[in-house]
Order: C-alpha cells, then structure tokens, then sequence
C-alpha cells in the first residue's frame, strides 16, 4: 500500500481580508479546518477570519485555582482561629468578624485564579517551544501566513487556488529554529 506524502504550504498574505477569502476558498476545496494554520505577527481571532471558535481549559484551570483560593481563605478565617491554644477576643467583636474575613476571602480567591490562570495560559500555549518551527520572516512586518497541510496530490491545485486569491508567494514550508 503505498502512502500519499504530506506537503506544508506556507502561502503569505498582504493583508486579512485575503487571507480570509482564501480559508473559505480552500474549505470549499475540501481542505479542512485541521490542516489550515494562520500565522500572523498581530492578534487576529477566528472571528475574523470566520474560523471555529478554538477550545480552551484555560477557564477551568482558573476556576479550579479560583476554588482552591476560596479554601485557603476560608482555612484562614474560619478554622486557624481554633487552631490557636488560647484563643484572642477583642472586647466585644465576634471571634471570626465578617468584614476581615469577607476580605481574606475575596483577595485568596483572585490570588488563586490570577495564579492558575497564568499557569493555564502557559501551558496552553505550550510555552516553552524549543522544536522547530515553520516561519517566515515578512509575518513581523505585518503580512499573515497561512499553513496549509495537503497531500502530495493536492499540490498544484492549492498551490494555483492561492496564488489567484492574492497570496504574494506561496512555497514549501521549512521548518526552522527561531
């Protein structure tokens, strides 16, 4: 059985509207969403480029950190007073008071989701990256890059596709050390 080989396409756009008159060109190809990478120097979100929406647990693992915020606080407030050999009372205050703890509470829970959500962002985006990847250096001067995955077969007729919806080049992409 013989296997088609994949090829990496790098082609660059001017700008974004091209780019993303290519993606939905190269969907009605039959290319799909998977195999279709956009590269660019600038934030640009799916939206933009009328791309799936891209899933997250960026907002679990800051709801989690968030949870484990809220029990250290609430370990602080309502159970290490007990935990004292002689307890402190100040003249008439209650032995847990709200507004301290309502405080405690609060800035634990943020500490906690702050934390977590900058691991969760880390991870995410697999930072540090120290394979090689595939670049091209016109994406800091502003262009955007889309990388395409097609099979060997496919070559030419995305190759063609590209080039007629704009793109300034369109070639193999290698991948590099950054």
């Amino acid at each position: 059985m013989t296997e088609s080989k994949v090829v990496d396409l790098l082609a660059v756009f001017p700008d974004l509207e091209p780019a993303a008159n290519a993606i939905e060109h190269l969907r009605a190809l039959g290319v799909h969403d998977e195999c279709m990478n956009v590269i660019s120097g600038i934030p640009v979100t799916e939206a933009m480029l009328g791309r799936p929406h891209q899933w997250t647990n960026v907002p679990r693992i800051a709801m989690g950190g968030a949870l484990l915020g809220f029990g250290g606080g609430f370990f602080l407030a309502f159970i290490s007073p007990y935990l004292y050999p002689y307890p402190v009372q100040v003249s008439t205050q209650a032995f847990i008071p709200g507004p301290p703890t309502v405080v405690v509470l609060f800035e634990l829970t943020m500490l906690g989701m702050l934390i977590s959500t900058f691991v969760g962002v880390f991870l995410d985006s697999f930072f540090p990256n120290y394979r090689p990847m595939k670049y091209v250096p016109e994406i800091s001067d502003g262009k955007i890059a889309i990388l395409v995955e097609c099979p060997n077969a496919d070559e030419k007729k995305i190759t063609d596709a590209l080039n007629k919806m704009g793109a300034e080049s369109v070639k193999p992409a290698e991948a590099q050390h950054l």
